[in-house]
């Protein structure tokens, strides 16, 4: 490994170099990728850290590699290769919509897979919603060695990953799902989605619903799936009407928060809306 010495910005030439530097440098030192988040710091009245390691020529963290049984995404990944790579995968048509309705052109050209994840302060990312249905994997390399754990633990201990952390990629399996995707941006709110609602469906032979999950983000602190919903609708014919019905019959299971781009009670009224939107985007999918 090259010496990291006392440089404010270390541009590690692999994994094993930057959880290193990362681990040695502690808390007052992040990865740098995109620097999509980084760099409006001061915008949010936050500091900079003290120093960054630089990740974004890892080449193994900028691959999106497809097979049969399984889909890997390198946490370097911006957000515009992202819908690039994964534009023949009827599956993430739900990640897909994500990733291209993010923010504005100029971030999604530049904004990372790795950093939407890991951005704990920023309830509105887009992807976190769609890799919920799609119980994407994390991979995360630490000072310990590799592991994979599900999305939905990933964003519950996230805050409090051990120094040296990094969100290497994100594995998906193949399987027959439909998905959709569907967000309410305020542009006074700078485009951040007030809410967001993902659905991944499998359908049986009767068109009847035999497997779903819905994820919802913005709403809350954290994106998290919507248990309630999902077991009203399974069983049932898939049908966008029903599905606005039966969010509106469970919605209070979340407690908005309040920004000052839109109140919470905003952000939970509009679920039943775009859980409709995201339906449709299922069921019109070819």
């Amino acid at each position: 490994m090259a010496a990291a010495s006392d440089e404010k910005l270390f541009m590690a030439g692999t994994v094993a170099d930057a959880v290193a530097v990362l681990a040695e440098r502690g808390a007052d030192c992040a990865p740098f990728a995109g620097g999509t988040w980084i760099m409006r710091a001061p915008v949010r009245g936050e500091a900079h850290f003290t120093s960054y390691v630089g990740i974004g020529r890892i080449a193994e963290l900028n691959t999106v590699d497809i097979t049969d049984h399984d889909i890997r995404i390198g946490a370097c990944v911006t957000h515009a290769r992202l819908f690039a790579s994964l534009e023949a995968v009827v599956q993430c048509n739900g990640l897909k919509a994500a990733a291209a309705q993010a923010a504005n052109p100029a971030v999604r050209h530049m904004a990372t897979l790795g950093g939407n994840l890991s951005v704990r302060e920023f309830p509105a990312s887009d992807l976190p919603p769609a890799l919920l249905c799609l119980d994407a994997g994390i991979e995360l390399r630490t000072p310990s060695g590799h592991e994979r754990i599900p999305i939905d633990r990933f964003l519950n201990i996230r805050a409090n990953l051990e120094p040296g952390a990094l969100v290497t990629g994100v594995v998906i399996r193949r399987c027959p799902l439909r998905t959709g995707h569907a967000r309410l941006p305020l542009r006074k709110g700078g485009h951040y989605p007030v809410a967001i609602v993902s659905v991944a469906v499998a359908l049986g032979s009767d068109g009847s619903v035999e497997d779903i999950r819905v994820a919802v983000g913005s709403v809350e602190p954290s994106a998290r799936r919507w248990p309630q919903l999902e077991e009203r609708l399974l069983g049932r014919p898939l049908d966008p009407c029903t599905a606005h019905a039966f969010a509106e019959s469970c919605a209070n299971s979340f407690t908005g928060r309040d920004s000052i781009e839109a109140p919470g009670w905003y952000r939970v009224q509009i679920l039943p809306a775009l859980v409709r939107r995201a339906v449709e985007a299922v069921v019109v999918a070819p």
